[in-house]
């Protein structure tokens, strides 16, 4: 086996690593590229299992990272989109409170709004029914035009054929193996590396680690699914969110319109037992097991947030009745009778903080003149992925 010499060579090929190379290389034109990805093709993950949602910005802290990106990832995504004539449904979104307790949140999200400079309107009841006759509101809605949902496996084989016309090269079915500094083994390559990036979403952790990053962090899995309607097409106009709880990174159940005006309520945020827990016993690892079961253990006495409720409140989400009626707060003519299939699962790959025993809120990267960790890119990552990506060049330049 040869030693295969490269300027980049990235680990992971979902939304981040492909955009992180596609900024590389326009930014040095003579600069080899390489994108190593365990999997025989792209989007089989994170990437191509989220929700398709493209948020719109007003539910972060103005003083971090989500809220710095996805207002301007909303739009850049949108126009790519269009641009490449991909689906794309721009339904905005409705958050409703579900009785008077609720409200002050939803006041707090408008700030939030508009501190981030989100467009963004607080709506009567009244106006809220006009935008979606079905929703349930409690005095007030917030109304955001342009959040937006699309079908994120084609936009990211859109990304990935962008990459391979710029002359960045593909590498699938090869797995991280180990490094010697900036030498990495996958499967069957070896390769010496200029600098190494790390965007393996789910194994992020696992693959910095070696390198001297991501000590403190580990990832806990958390499975997402969605119920599907079989009611018609563009039976709902718009997405429904309930007020989330602030306090974790989760938004609750709520209604998505899909790219193609069909709904499917959820998503769930169950604790998965290990990474790519999507169904039955695929990918069992009985090391991961351990691992996250341990990790949850930690998180049910320790933890700065009440783990074990959230824990318990999710579990009750496999139940499809729950999960129903949960929904039934949101909107009119939810029903056990039209929501009946299960979709395609997702892994939420939560960074968890060893030190803290808390769930990481923000993104997190670490990194030197070597490589550079990308340990926490979840919700709303894939709307967020053009100039946040951007922006982490940006910082793996400072440093090299």
């Amino acid at each position: 086996m040869g030693i295969k010499t490269v300027d980049y060579l990235i680990v992971g090929g979902g939304i981040i690593g492909v955009n992180m190379a596609l900024h590389l290389k326009r930014r040095s034109p003579d600069c080899s590229i390489c994108i190593v990805d365990k999997e025989a093709e792209l989007g089989l993950h994170g990437s191509g299992r989220n929700s398709g949602v493209l948020h719109a910005g007003f539910y972060y802290t103005a003083n971090s990272l989500k809220a710095r990106f996805t207002r301007d990832g909303n739009a850049v995504m949108k126009d790519y989109i269009r641009e490449r004539k991909l689906p794309l449904n721009e339904c905005g979104k409705l958050v409703v409170a579900k009785d008077e307790s609720e409200v002050p949140t939803l006041d707090e999200l408008h700030k939030r709004g508009q501190v981030n400079g989100v467009e963004l309107h607080k709506i009567t009841e009244k106006e809220a029914k006009e935008i979606e006759p079905r929703v349930l509101t409690c005095q007030h809605a917030l109304w955001s035009p342009n959040t937006a949902t699309a079908n994120p496996v084609p936009v990211l084989e859109a990304f990935r054929q962008d990459a391979a016309d710029l002359g960045i090269e593909f590498k699938f079915s090869e797995p991280f193996i180990k490094c010697d500094g900036n030498r990495v083994w996958t499967r069957s390559l070896e390769f010496d590396a200029g600098y190494v990036i790390n965007a393996a979403g789910l194994y992020a952790d696992r693959v910095a680690h070696p390198f001297g990053f991501g000590r403190n962090y580990a990832i806990l899995p958390f499975k997402g699914l969605y119920l599907k309607s079989n009611e018609p097409i563009n039976s709902f106009k718009t997405n429904i969110y309930p007020v989330p709880n602030l306090n974790n990174p989760f938004l609750g159940v709520h209604v998505t319109v899909t790219a193609d005006g069909r709904h499917k309520i959820g998503p769930t945020a169950i604790p998965a037992f290990w990474r790519e827990q999507y169904k039955g016993l695929d990918n069992f690892k009985i090391g991961e097991l351990f691992e996250t079961m341990g990790l949850g253990s930690q998180l049910m006495l320790k933890a700065d947030f009440d783990f074990r409720r959230l824990a318990r409140e999710e579990l009750r989400k496999y139940h499809r009745a729950h999960l129903v009626r949960l929904s039934q707060s949101l909107a009119t003519g939810l029903q056990l009778r039209t929501l009946k299939h299960w979709g395609p699962s997702g892994i939420r790959a939560q960074l968890l903080n060893l030190e803290k025993k808390s769930l990481e809120m923000d993104f997190v990267f670490e990194g030197d003149s070597k490589s550079f960790h990308v340990l926490n890119s979840v919700s709303p990552g894939w709307t967020c992925s053009i100039p946040f990506t951007e922006y982490m060049v940006d910082e793996l330049e400072k440093m090299r």
